[in-house]
């Protein structure tokens, strides 16, 4: 965005702050040793992925609820 669409000079202020702030997350996750933890974490979700079983649906008992 650029000031050509109108937009006053804090709001491309905001718009650059919240750019900045942005790439500055993705550069964080590129850090040396993040695939490291990357990968620990997939591998543990996977894990307790594995371990859960799917539970049988509960089926309702009886019918409509009376207040």
């Amino acid at each position: 965005m650029t000031d050509d669409e109108g937009l006053d000079a804090r709001e491309a202020a905001r718009i650059r702050r919240r750019d900045r702030e942005a790439a500055v997350e993705a550069r964080e996750l590129m850090r040396p040793g993040m695939g490291k933890v990357f990968k620990q974490i997939q591998d543990h979700q996977r894990r307790a992925a594995e371990d859960e079983e799917p539970q049988p649906k509960r089926r309702r008992q009886g019918g409509p609820a009376s207040s």
